[in-house]
């Protein structure tokens, strides 16, 4: 029977016996490792539940935010570990000129040669998580209209906001969970002189590129080392030469000895969005338009960005970190759709809608069933028919005229009273982003970019007038000489510019972005409106399923939501298809066996030498085969035997049943004594539809493993007084 008509086939007693929370699902908050003992147990982890449920001590002290990816402190000198793509910008950032770190990798001589990592880049170290549910929600019960209710949890939100950061030291944010029914607090010490110390070459960092992303077996080594520095005093500081180390409250130690297959893993990191406590709809939605929107628009990017890049080289390093971004996206979310019609996961997730119709039956949650349905389509409809609108505003120096003018326009107000982004604690940040413009953008690719969503807009039926006016006027081959934002200092001097200035302006942007500003403020106000009627509707029912799963004796995590979280998994393989199954280790042999000299499959000769040449130090292993492979045959041999090689070979990557998504790339995987074992950098392509639904048999994490970054500390780099900074364990 397809799979389909028998979920459709089955009783709604059946459907909830159908629900169970899966042995490694689940995103878990910190605290909620305490409900968890058994299943720590079950995967042999050995730290107790109250150790990792605690934000002061390690390992989890040990475990930071990049804002966009997770990293973890490994040194008492403040040296940070990540992933390389998640490092690419500040790589990007320092080549230029006679370097291209890039192509040719960094490693610093001494702490006195790392270089800056960038004006954007953030260490972000959590330290506490309160629920301040009913402070965020206080004086919104009485509330019906949306904007109202909208404005009084942002007043409310602001208020915590700006007690917790009474220490100048400190970013907080408040974060909704289960669809707003909580709110936690979230304090976080941030660094703000992050530097590049080590760094492999793309060759090595990104082997395989688009091709091997999100594919298994892999052999990529994603991975660098930062530092972060602070002011002598130990306190917060931007860069200065004569800033010194960071002292973290704690640092992973390295196990050296690695991890062996069925061995029980924590990845811990900030996940950034899962979408499994949505309704069918929004699934349905995204899987039907979208999604091939989306990918269909980030096709044409990459196009275009390849096309340009191929005859002007600084394009190619300008846009080498979007290009990587537009891909990695694009890549998900062509896996996302076809994980829907492979597992037909909309069948699956109305399964579970029908089981929650059946259990509110007789409740009065089951009307506001009904209610948040229609707010969902309404927030549908109104994204589609902003979608093109706004892209046609996707200019990046348009763009920062927009930000700017509304920056001047949101001075006007109490500071209070201002819109998140726009607030006085906003405005290094709002300044980095403006700078960042200066490494990641050219007029040249900038103007293609912007065209091609432009004749997007224009082949839509659903217009804007005031939009289409100002197109008309609009002279790309003149605008970029006219206008001065392409000068960053020019526009760091707007920052301090009225709103009136903006408006008695000649250059041309800030005339188009002052032009746009009341329609666009206008849809702003209309969705501010929407989410709050949102913010009334979805708690109600997710209390409902929060009771409905209690009824059943499952505990619930949150859906992801770039907040820091603990996943519990062990190293696994997968049956990927029929007579296709996936062995959970990779080794340096498949490096070799990929190379054909030109990228994404051009290793470095250094690495080939240490291949060919079996230099493997210590970190050669013969145990990289599955036990449960052991009754398999490959050839005359089973599969175990003629995967061992006598002088064994050394792991690049590995895979885990860890619940992952992206934000975890970079995330710190620990063994059962919370000592890093590996990086976590990607998913397989099975395990996409992960983000709305999780399946035990095939979801798989790819990470790098230690020995791999060890290996070529050691073999191939030389990095040694790095190496000796490390804490090793044997």
């Amino acid at each position: 029977m397809p799979t389909r008509k028998l979920w459709r086939a089955l009783t709604p007693l059946a459907l909830l016996t159908a629900l169970p929370l899966h042995a490694d699902e689940g995103q878990w908050l910190p605290h909620q490792l305490l409900e968890l003992q058994d299943q720590l147990e079950q995967r042999r982890i050995e730290l107790p539940a109250e150790q990792l449920a605690d934000l002061t001590k390690p390992p989890m002290n040990a475990v930071v935010g990049l804002g966009y990816c997770t990293a973890s402190f490994v040194s008492p000198k403040g040296l940070v570990v990540t992933n390389h793509h998640c490092a690419y910008g500040a790589i990007q950032y320092n080549s230029h000129g006679e370097h291209n770190y890039m192509a040719d990798g960094f490693l610093a001589k001494d702490m006195a040669h790392e270089l800056p990592a960038g004006p954007q880049e953030r260490l972000y170290i959590t330290d506490k998580v309160e629920d301040v549910t009913g402070q965020v929600l206080n004086g919104t019960a009485a509330l019906e209209d949306g904007y109202q209710r909208y404005q009084q949890i942002e007043h409310n939100r602001k208020a915590v906001i700006q007690a917790c950061e009474a220490d100048p030291a400190y970013r907080c944010s408040v974060r909704d969970f289960h669809g707003g029914l909580k709110y936690y607090l979230l304090r976080q010490l941030v660094i703000r002189d992050v530097r590049l110390v080590y760094a492999p070459p793309e060759s090595v960092g990104a082997y395989g590129g688009d091709i091997d992303n999100f594919e298994y077996p892999r052999h990529s080594g994603d991975f660098t080392f930062l530092r972060a520095y602070v002011a002598k005093d130990g306190s917060p500081a931007a860069y200065s030469e004569d800033n010194v180390p960071y002292q973290p409250a704690g640092f992973l130690s390295i196990n050296a000895e690695g991890v062996r297959a069925g061995d029980g893993v924590l990845v811990a990191g900030y996940p950034g969005r899962t979408s499994r406590h949505k309704l069918t709809e929004e699934l349905t939605f995204s899987a039907d338009w979208l999604y091939p929107t989306q990918s269909e628009r980030y096709q044409g990017r990459i196009d275009a960005i390849e096309a340009l890049s191929a005859t002007t080289p600084e394009v190619a390093v300008a846009y080498a970190a979007t290009k990587a971004s537009y891909a990695n996206r694009m890549k998900k979310l062509n896996g996302l759709l076809d994980g829907f019609r492979k597992t037909d996961i909309p069948a699956l997730k109305a399964s579970r809608d029908n089981a929650f119709v059946h259990y509110l039956e007789g409740k009065p949650e089951a009307q506001s069933l009904t209610e948040l349905r229609q707010l969902v389509a309404t927030s549908q409809a109104d994204y589609q028919a902003n979608f093109y609108l706004s892209n046609a505003q996707s200019g990046a120096l348009l763009s920062a005229a927009s930000s700017l003018y509304r920056w001047a326009k949101e001075q006007e107000k109490p500071d209070a009273e201002r819109d998140a982004g726009y607030q006085e604690r906003d405005r290094k940040l709002f300044a980095a982003r403006l700078d960042r413009l200066e490494r990641r953008f050219d007029a040249r690719m900038d103007r293609i970019l912007w065209q091609q969503d432009i004749d997007a807009y224009q082949a839509q039926d659903q217009r804007d007038p005031v939009l289409d006016a100002e197109l008309a006027k609009l002279d790309l081959d003149t605008l970029y000489v006219k206008t001065t934002l392409g000068d960053k200092d020019q526009r760091r001097a707007w920052m301090e510019k009225s709103a009136a200035e903006f408006e008695q302006s000649s250059d041309p942007l800030i005339q188009m972005a002052v032009a746009l500003y009341p329609g666009n403020d206008e849809r702003r106000k209309a969705h501010k409106a929407h989410l709050g009627e949102l913010a009334k509707a979805r708690p109600v029912l997710m209390q409902a399923m929060l009771d409905w799963y209690q009824s059943l004796d499952r505990p619930v995590y949150p859906d992801a939501n770039g907040t820091l979280r603990i996943s519990i998994g062990h190293v696994d393989g997968y049956q990927a298809a029929d007579a296709l199954y996936k062995q959970p280790f990779t080794r340096l042999e498949g490096i070799r066996e990929k190379h054909t000299g030109e990228a994404p499959f051009a290793a470095p000769a250094k690495v080939l030498a240490a291949i060919d040449e079996r230099r493997f130090g210590d970190y050669a292993r013969t145990d990289l085969t599955a036990p449960k492979q052991e009754a398999w045959y490959c050839g005359f041999l089973p599969c175990a035997q003629a995967d061992a090689q006598p002088f064994g070979s050394v792991p690049v990557n590995f895979l885990s049943s860890a619940d992952t998504t992206g934000g975890n790339s970079g995330s710190p995987v620990m063994n059962g004594r919370g000592e890093l074992v590996g990086l976590n950098f990607d998913s397989t392509y099975e395990s996409i539809t992960k983000d709305w639904y999780f399946n035990p048999a095939i979801t798989r994490a790819v990470h790098v493993d230690i020995r791999y970054v060890l290996w070529m500390m050691s073999e191939v780099d030389h990095a040694d007084w790095l190496l000796q900074e490390l804490t090793l364990v044997k």
